[in-house]
Order: C-alpha cells, then structure tokens, then sequence
C-alpha cells in the first residue's frame, strides 16, 4: 500500500498542551454529517481542538457545521480546522494524522447508504472496511499507538438477518449487504489492532437515531 514507504516522526511532546494541561485533539472523519456535526459540537464545548477530514467536491458541503467556524460567511476556522482527504487515501491519512497528532480519533465516514452499497459494492467495501484499516494503519506508522484513543462508528447492520430479538453484544453477526459486510471487517480490524497492538480502539455499534440534521434520503 501507499503508505508503506512513510515514515512519520514520533509524537515528541504529544502529551501536554498549553501551561502543561493535557492535549485535547480530536480528529473526525465524517464531521459533515448527522453524527459528525453534533460531535464536533460538544468536543468543542468541551475545550477540544477539533479537526475534521472532508472530502472535495465543487460545492461547499459543510452545511450542518457552518456555525461552528469562526466567521461562518467567511469559511475562517478556530478551534475547528477541517483538511482535505479521503478515507481511500492513505498517504493523506498519514499526512493529516502526522500534522494533527490527535489524541483521539473518532471514525463516523462511510458510504452509509444500505440501497446504494449494493450499486457501488466495491467503493464501500473501500471505504467501509479498507477506510479503516488505512486510519488505523497510519495511527500505527506516525508512532501513536500508545497516544491515541480510537473509535470506530459500527452498525446494527451487522446484525442484518437477526439471529435473537432484542440483540446485544454477544448475538451473532449476519450482515445482508455490501455495506453490512465492509462494517464487519471494520469492526473486526479495529479488535485486531486492540489485541495485537495493545491500541485504545474501540466499536460503538449504532442503530438508527433521528435528528434534524439527518439526511433526507435515511429517513
């Protein structure tokens, strides 16, 4: 993979900030959606320095977190600073994570749509499931694993064609879409780095929660 050949300094200094208070950094893939945007809200109230990886697009797609920069008609960041990048991407994965040295990285990005996972199969088993091992890959080659805390937004849809009602933690998976099954080898590599690399990584599997700032096309 791309980012094998990179070698990134270690996190020198990582653990304290300002008057050495504790660093407070948290990097968000997906801070543009539901979950990303409220995120960002409360890390920032909590005095955190939030950055957030978007992806490219012709038109500004930062709709649920204009309020949220410094001077939102003027797109000027304060304590949140967003990066170009893409989850399909490891060598700007490695670049915003060597620049940023978070102390907690939280993923939420995904191609979430259970329909459209069947028509782009492949894209999200790219950045479902590949997306993640390159985030937590690259945490491992800029030398932070003893420095960061890691989560990884799971899925009900792991569940798929349930096996006992209600589920719990311990109910078997059966995944029944390509969106289903590239969160499950998500799920699975973040317990392989906890266990082989002694990483804070952990999985929070979601069921479906409504907000204002939900995609239309979910409801």
């Amino acid at each position: 993979m791309a980012h094998a050949a990179v070698r990134c300094p270690s996190a020198l200094g990582s653990g304290d900030g300002e008057m050495g208070k504790p660093r407070k950094v948290a990097l968000i893939t997906g801070i543009t959606g539901q979950d990303g945007s409220y995120l960002a809200e409360f890390l920032l109230e909590k005095g955190y320095e939030v950055h957030g990886i978007v992806r490219r697009s012709s038109s500004f797609n930062t709709g649920r977190i204009e309020h949220l920069y410094k001077n939102p008609q003027a797109h000027i960041e304060g304590n949140m600073k967003l990066h170009y990048g893409d989850l399909t991407d490891s060598t700007c994965l490695v670049k915003i994570i060597n620049e940023v040295k978070p102390t907690e990285i939280y993923n939420l990005g995904a191609q979430s749509h259970v329909k459209i996972s069947f028509d782009l199969a492949e894209y999200t088993a790219d950045v479902d499931g590949v997306g993640t091992l390159r985030l937590l890959d690259a945490v491992k080659t800029c030398g932070l694993i003893n420095s960061v805390k890691f989560y990884q937004a799971s899925t009900s849809e792991l569940y798929g064609k349930v096996q006992e009602i209600p589920q719990k933690e311990t109910t078997p998976f059966y995944p029944r879409s390509p969106y289903g099954a590239a969160k499950l080898y998500a799920y699975w590599i973040v317990v392989n780095f906890r266990e082989a690399y002694n990483l804070f990584a952990v999985n929070g599997i979601l069921f479906n929660h409504e907000s204002p700032r939900r995609e239309i096309a979910c409801i």
